[in-house]
């Protein structure tokens, strides 16, 4: 299964580390968000790393070149930054049946695998990864909603109440092809943005998507503080 990975941000939050280098290559303990990306999906058997890169991208090219162990890389570009949607749109192309699709700017500690598994079930187009987490938090990530068979019924990107604790969607998912028409027919949101969520809301009007939690943790790089809780993470685990 090919792995699609995310990785055109320009990461504004994060300046000054983010003014001559893309967000996916900042480190967190000493490694690039990017390589712990890597390293999560080929853990999965990924066969082939599909990085759509966009702000700074010649230098992810050059970091990692045409494979990371062992696994190819095909690059493909998001030339202007019109959301995620948009970017994972680029990647169309490249890809042959369901896929992985990890965020470029997240580190995940959890077994990913059941996932991957279960999407591959009858029955079952898509699985989302999901988490707790508290109404601060939920503020300002996409709140899943989801029925008692843990089918993904509706996602709001940043709702202004959301439940403590509140379900949110997190950095990665499988997908079958059926999101690449969803993320085609996504209208510009009032950010100026494509957005993930609204394709994903599509997709799940038609198809089924499963929502899943794990029992590790995962973060989204995108301000110093989130980075911060990331390292003290990666160090209480080793």
């Amino acid at each position: 299964m090919q792995a699609v990975v995310l990785a055109a941000g320009k990461g504004t939050r994060l300046r000054p580390l983010t003014d001559e280098k893309p967000k996916a290559l900042v480190e967190v303990a000493d490694t690039p968000i990017l390589t712990r990306c890597f390293e999560t999906v080929v853990e999965l058997d990924a066969d082939e790393l599909v990085v759509v890169i966009g702000y700074e991208g010649e230098k992810i090219r050059e970091r990692y070149g045409d494979s990371f162990s062992g696994v190819p890389i095909t690059y493909v570009r998001q030339d202007e930054q019109l959301g995620m949607a948009h970017a994972l749109l680029q990647a169309e192309p490249h890809v042959e049946g369901s896929f992985m699709c990890i965020d470029g700017d997240c580190i995940i500690q959890s077994d990913l695998r059941p996932l991957v598994e279960r999407q591959r079930e009858d029955g079952v187009d898509a699985v989302q990864e999901v988490e707790f987490v508290s109404t601060a938090e939920a503020r300002v990530k996409a709140i899943c909603e989801v029925n008692e068979e843990n089918e993904l019924l509706g996602i709001e990107k940043e709702p202004e109440n959301p439940p403590n604790p509140s379900l949110v969607a997190a950095g990665f998912a499988v997908y079958d092809s059926g999101i690449f028409d969803a993320c085609s027919k996504t209208e510009l949101s009032v950010r100026g943005e494509y957005e993930l969520a609204e394709a994903i809301q599509r997709f799940v009007s038609e198809k089924t998507m499963l929502a899943m939690t794990t029992n590790g943790w995962s973060v989204n790089v995108n301000t110093p503080e989130e980075r911060k809780i990331a390292e003290q993470r990666l160090r209480n685990s080793t």
